[in-house]
């Protein structure tokens, strides 16, 4: 056996086959499983190991689009992806940490499908017509799995589900659900009761007060990543893309999460033995912007980064 300096301990074979795999593509698995903190058996193609995979992504990584808002393009090429996210811990939208994430699966042996998905927007009260969230489906042992690193705030998953139709998946967040819809599948999500200590974001627009609410839905039908260039191209330019309306940086924590929406950073704290999540957010200045993305999100960007918060549908 064979332990590289993250302490994943890789069989002979398995090391090998992601030693040329590194050296051909110029990425290393363990650089991302350092920056996960993956410290455990990773040859085991299995539902724990996955599991762990994911967790460790979304408490890691953050799920943010701050390069639009300080000059820099966002682009589907999987190495700049891998440079940004991996070697200059930043993170990333969905369409980075997805495409990053199903990169991983695949170089280490899971069965891995990637999907796209159409994200519900409560303006309209319906889902958007753009399938420009990026998604991936995993097969262990036959039973089907979805996996999404990259949704962030309340909806994110923190373990993969299960793509059952109807079953009741708990989670931190809430009891999430998958639903059979015949010509599409529905993600959604049942929560818990908001509250807001402080009194001037009691009636705040990113405060959402639905209990059940659809996520995004989605099909079986595969996609490659020409799916997604013009979306993404899209979403970073069009004034009327949430991405370009809001600065967004959002990270989970072993007891809810992190986010700076504009200038509203907020902590929130699940706590399901009382039936609520508490929100506790405050209004930052632009003197505090790069402390609260160094030590709250571990991310210093390059560039000056303009905070905005125009009004749009987006909520915690």
């Amino acid at each position: 056996m064979i332990r590289c300096k993250v302490s994943c301990v890789l069989s002979e074979e398995y090391y090998k086959r992601c030693h040329n795999l590194h050296f051909t593509n110029r990425m290393d698995l363990r650089e991302y499983f350092k920056r996960i903190g993956f410290h455990v058996s990773c040859d085991k193609l299995d539902l724990a190991t996955l599991k762990l995979i994911h967790r460790q992504h979304v408490m890691s990584i953050p799920f943010e689009n701050l390069s639009i808002h300080c000059g820099e393009r966002i682009t589907m090429d999987l190495e700049v992806i891998f440079n940004k996210v991996v070697r200059s811990s930043r993170g990333g939208w969905c369409l980075e940490n997805n495409s990053l994430f199903g990169w991983v699966l695949r170089q280490m042996g899971f069965n891995t499908t990637t999907l796209s998905s159409r994200v519900f927007n409560s303006f309209l009260n319906d889902f958007g017509p753009l399938d420009s969230h990026l998604i991936n489906k995993v097969i262990i042992d036959g039973k089907a799995y979805i996996t999404d690193v990259s949704f962030g705030v309340s909806s994110q998953v923190r373990e993969p589900l299960e793509l059952i139709s109807g079953k009741e998946q708990p989670q931190a967040a809430g009891v999430f659900r998958l639903i059979d819809k015949g010509d599409m599948w529905v993600l959604e999500k049942t929560g818990r009761k908001p509250k807001v200590p402080n009194p001037e974001f009691a009636t705040s627009s990113l405060v959402s007060r639905k209990e059940t609410k659809q996520i995004y839905c989605f099909t079986l039908e595969p996609r490659g990543v020409d799916h997604f260039v013009d979306k993404c191209h899209r979403l970073q330019t069009d004034p009327a893309s949430l991405f370009t309306n809001k600065s967004i940086c959002s990270l989970q924590t072993p007891t809810g999460f992190r986010a700076l929406i504009g200038k509203t950073y907020s902590e929130v704290t699940f706590k399901p033995e009382e039936g609520v999540d508490v929100l506790d957010m405050r209004d930052i200045s632009d003197d505090e912007i790069e402390e609260i993305l160094m030590e709250k999100f571990s991310i210093k960007l390059q560039n000056k980064l303009k905070l905005m918060s125009n009004k749009s549908w987006y909520t915690l």
